[in-house]
């Protein structure tokens, strides 16, 4: 089992498109049981920190928000009804509707031994209709297969590089078939590392400024609108033009990335200038960039 960094691949990120949300579509629904390698889940930490991040501060009981936000932004409704963290130490943390396997020593054979084997359960017994499995571990291909042949759909958590599946044949083939075995790929978003490391304090609720939160708005909607593929673009511009609001899953994707580049929830009058500027971005109108009022 390897957990040496792999290089992240330079030049833009463009999203492969069968992976995409579809706007026409609808999502996958179901119950969800998440099973997450400490180890590999360090290294997926590290790809939007520094070099040195490790687990510890990290609040377990954020995990449920931050995998179905990651779920959701892979087209995926589902309900996380339990999460199995796999690792040495005990970190004392008792979340609810978590499961720890602490191992006896420090290796991976453990780790795959305990994933493995509830994998198998987990499938033989029709526990959960889904499995998002946070590991890179590519002996678990065999278990993915037999899973999967139970009628389960099994999904990868992954860092914003593997996007890029053709490089990555070439680079690391290992990987990319543990990859290609998964249903779908789940992107673990770099901002999320904030909402996992640092206590949650209660927001102040305060008058925001409209003004002071329009610019960044503009700015999300603009890296966003560059990401989408030209087919996706028109399928939205024809949603959009026959309707007054946006889609659900568009409406939830920008909200949250708006809410991390914020630090804080936006409030009802920042959520409609949000949508307003959704709308002339796609539809081509003048955007928004003076005060209102």
């Amino acid at each position: 089992m390897k957990f040496e960094p792999r290089s992240p691949q330079s030049g833009p990120i463009h999203r492969a498109k069968e992976h995409a949300p579809h706007h026409g579509h609808h999502a996958r629904q179901g119950s969800c049981m998440a099973l997450v390698d400490a180890h590999y889940f360090t290294w997926l930490l590290k790809q939007g920190a520094a070099e040195d991040a490790s687990l510890e501060g990290l609040q377990r009981q954020m995990l449920p928000a931050v995998l179905g936000s990651a779920l959701k932004q892979a087209h995926l409704s589902l309900d996380i009804r339990r999460i199995y963290w796999y690792g040495e130490a005990n970190d004392h943390q008792y979340p609810n509707d978590q499961i720890a396997r602490w191992t006896s020593t420090e290796t991976s054979e453990d780790v795959f031994h305990a994933l493995s084997a509830d994998i198998r359960r987990l499938a033989e017994r029709q526990a959960c209709e889904h499995l998002l499995i946070a590991s890179d571990d590519e002996r678990l291909r065999a278990v993915m297969d037999e899973a999967q042949l139970y009628g389960l759909s099994v999904y990868l958590l992954a860092d914003e590089s593997a996007r890029h599946i053709d490089q990555l044949e070439q680079e690391d083939p290992a990987w990319c078939q543990l990859l290609a075995q998964a249903d779908r790929r789940v992107f673990l978003h770099p901002m999320a590392l904030k909402d996992l490391t640092q206590p949650r304090t209660p927001h102040v609720a305060t008058p925001a400024s409209l003004d002071q939160s329009r610019a960044k708005m503009q700015e999300v909607v603009d890296f966003w609108w560059d990401e989408e593929p030209d087919d996706l673009r028109e399928d939205l511009r024809e949603e959009l033009s026959g309707s007054q609001g946006i889609p659900q899953e568009v409406d939830r994707h920008l909200l949250l990335r708006v809410r991390r580049v914020l630090d804080r929830p936006l409030n009802f009058s920042e959520k409609k200038l949000l949508r307003e500027i959704v709308r002339n971005k796609v539809l081509g109108g003048p955007a928004i960039a003076e005060s209102e009022g």
